[in-house]
């Protein structure tokens, strides 16, 4: 037995100081400083593994410096159900998300450049309810869709999402119907809509506006789809391909146009916003 044992506070302590060095790779498992991982836009150095990014430092890395000026920032979820679950009410959760994420809703949108170019934006942030697409999510993809028709400017949209708000039922399906209308309105416009796909994109938001854009980007092995691979499995009676719904698998099968490199995101949408302002 050894003479000496360590304490739980000691130990915990211990494993606060690892955490705060390091983080391992959800994909090789590899161990990276935490400081280099951000550095490298929370990609992993060995295996090009994309991590989550919250939206802000999504925004922060794909508009231009200075330019991004928020809209609609007030708008939160509605509990026209008053909700209440084995888990607690659904106003409850989303007070702790607000207050976990400083958000007041599952995405950000607002305006500013791409090297230059005026574009309206969304950016999904999966740390508020899983990036779910509830009411004022939608209403908040509704409002910048319609600025980006009013001003005649491109818009963009990051998807990361596990899908509709389960807790507000028939409105938040209802928001699928919703955004694509707005989409729709930018087409007849001719205003660019492009959409990216982050890990993940599903359910009712890879059913809806995630899918419609004038050009479907996605990050390299971003979970994308509908339903959940063991749904699926289950129901077809068959083993699915080991790479079944990433980014990759999707662009082989006619899906999704471009998979991107986070660190080359930017310059892509400039190339792409520069073609159509020829």
């Amino acid at each position: 037995m050894p003479w000496f044992k360590k304490s739980k506070s000691e130990k915990s302590a211990q494993n606060k100081m690892r955490d705060d060095i390091w983080i391992k790779c959800q994909s090789c498992g590899a161990h990276i400083f935490k400081e280099d991982f951000n550095n490298n836009h929370k990609v992993c150095p060995k295996c090009n593994w994309h991590g989550k990014m919250t939206a802000y430092e999504r925004i922060g890395l794909t508009l231009d410096s200075g330019t991004f000026k928020e809209i609609n920032e007030s708008l939160s979820p509605a509990d026209p159900l008053s909700f209440v679950d084995a888990k607690g009410s659904y106003q409850e959760k989303v007070a702790n998300a607000k207050s976990k994420t400083l958000l007041n809703e599952s995405i950000v949108t607002g305006t500013g450049k791409i090297d230059g170019i005026d574009v309206a934006i969304g950016v999904m942030d999966f740390r508020f309810l899983g990036g779910s697409l509830g009411s004022g999510t939608g209403e908040k993809i509704l409002l910048a869709a319609n600025y980006a028709c009013e001003n005649h400017i491109p818009y963009i949209v990051f998807s990361a999402s596990g899908g509709a708000r389960m807790h507000e039922g028939i409105l938040s399906l209802m928001q699928m119907a919703k955004t694509c209308a707005a989409v729709a309105r930018l087409d007849e416009k001719k205003i660019p809509y492009i959409s990216v796909l982050t890990d993940p994109t599903t359910g009712g938001v890879s059913a809806s506006y995630a899918m419609v854009g004038d050009l479907n980007l996605a990050e390299p092995g971003a979970l994308v789809g509908f339903a959940g691979r063991r749904v699926i499995e289950q129901t077809i009676k068959q083993k699915l391909p080991d790479d079944f719904q990433t980014s990759e698998f999707v662009q082989q099968h006619g899906f999704i146009d471009m998979v991107i490199h986070r660190r080359d995101m930017k310059s892509t949408l400039h190339k792409i916003l520069s073609y159509y302002n020829r």
